[in-house]
């Protein structure tokens, strides 16, 4: 039957603002901050995390440069709480598959998983990394968008960044005390808690477009962090990509990865959250997801894999299952860490996915073929779906053909337009 199931590459019309210099304009943002005289001659911290930003090194480098310009002395810190084998060597090789080494941004870079206890709220212990913690000001940067594991005004930002982030393995931990629940709820009452405490000299959110470029760099006071989030959060609901099918009998996702995202795909891209207690996502309910391979940035942590029903032998053998272990127990998101069935290659993983969602006639399987969920704007579909997307003005057919193998495994394609 796969031979016989005919494919189209299709273009989705995204939003795709972008910001030309990145490096300039995090410098220009802060400086219109007019934070001179807070950092001359100051110790300044500055966050770098665990998800593959666009253009980060370069956004980190901007932010260095600022300090400097300002006679401050910039440090950078990996802020990611359990990621990379929750040990530091293993955060700053993260950091260095980004191209954030300290050649490259000019500064040190200074790791460590020890964490100082700055207080509580409401009953929540509130901790810092220590080099942060003990810096005279720090500067938050992170991207803006919705978290993979709730929904709520704060989901993955700024805050996050300050709770879970420069909290450590510690810190996530606390965050993850009652799951989604306690995400939804503490990351505000942490981060209040460490803006309260902490010298936060300003943060510096980032937006990227539908084609996972930087579209929107805002640095912000203290003051206007909380504010500020929600409302690109908002923004970025508005832009957000999107599968644009619904009741899918096959999604095909190429690749998974903690760069791509926390739970590897995105749950609210592929419509799949897996965790006891909150509501499954109705967009686009695939019937059998396939997962073909794991990123050589995620080091080998396949946390989220549970979200798959069938994946390949090969992603498997590259899996390291300590580092997936200690960030999936972080989380407790244990539903995800479930293996999917193996298959021995590509050709099988499809063969099982249109046996189990019961796909009989190959001219009306609804199939979509996916990079990553990151990559939306160029997308493969089957052809059960042609009809539909030649009536959404948004889609542009590109060309058809056949799926292809190379021996077992799915032929090569290209997303870009």
């Amino acid at each position: 039957m796969l031979d016989e199931i005919r494919m189209a590459k299709v273009a989705q019309r995204l939003y795709g603002k972008r910001v030309e210099n990145v490096l300039e304009e995090s410098k220009s943002q802060l400086e219109r901050l007019g934070l001179g005289k807070k950092i001359k001659g100051k110790r300044i911290a500055i966050t770098a995390g665990s998800r593959g930003i666009a253009n980060i090194a370069e956004i980190i480098k901007g932010v260095v440069e600022f300090v400097k310009k300002f006679g401050g002395e910039p440090f950078v810190f990996p802020a990611m709480g359990s990621h990379g084998g929750a040990t530091s060597e293993g955060q700053i090789g993260i950091l260095r598959e980004y191209g954030i080494t300290e050649d490259f941004i000019g500064a040190p870079i200074l790791a460590t998983m020890d964490v100082e206890r700055i207080g509580e709220s409401d009953g929540i212990s509130v901790y810092v990394d220590k080099f942060a913690c003990n810096a005279d000001g720090i500067i938050v940067v992170n991207r803006i968008k919705h978290h993979t594991d709730f929904s709520g005004q704060h989901e993955s930002g700024l805050l996050k960044m300050m709770a879970v982030g420069m909290g450590k393995r510690q810190g996530a931990d606390v965050a993850h005390t009652y799951k989604a629940l306690s995400l939804r709820t503490f990351i505000p009452v942490m981060a209040r808690e460490i803006l309260r405490r902490m010298n936060i000299v300003a943060g510096l959110a980032i937006v990227e477009s539908a084609y996972h470029e930087v579209a929107k760099l805002v640095a912000l006071k203290p003051n206007e962090i909380e504010r500020g989030e929600r409302e690109l959060l908002r923004f970025w609901k508005r832009i957000r990509p999107r599968i644009p099918f619904n009741h899918l009998d096959v999604l095909i996702v190429e690749q998974m990865g903690k760069n791509i995202s926390g739970t590897g795909m995105d749950t609210k891209v592929i419509g799949r959250m897996m965790i006891t207690g909150e509501n499954e996502l109705k967009h686009p309910m695939p019937r059998v997801i396939v997962i073909l391979d794991l990123t050589k940035e995620s080091h080998g942590n396949a946390a989220g894999l549970g979200l798959a029903d069938i994946t390949t032998k090969r992603l498997i053998e590259k899996v390291n299952w300590h580092d997936t272990h200690v960030n999936v127990f972080t989380s407790g998101f244990i539903e995800r860490d479930r293996i999917p069935v193996i298959a021995e290659n590509d050709r099988q993983a499809l063969e099982w996915a249109l046996e189990i969602a019961k796909v009989r006639n190959p001219e009306k399987a609804r199939i979509v073929r996916i990079r990553d969920t990151n990559t939306l704007g160029v997308i493969y579909i089957s052809q059960g779906l042609w009809d539909e997307a030649k009536k959404n003005p948004k889609l542009k057919f590109l060309g058809e053909g056949k799926l292809i193998f190379e021996g077992k495994n799915l032929a090569a394609v290209n997303y870009s337009l």
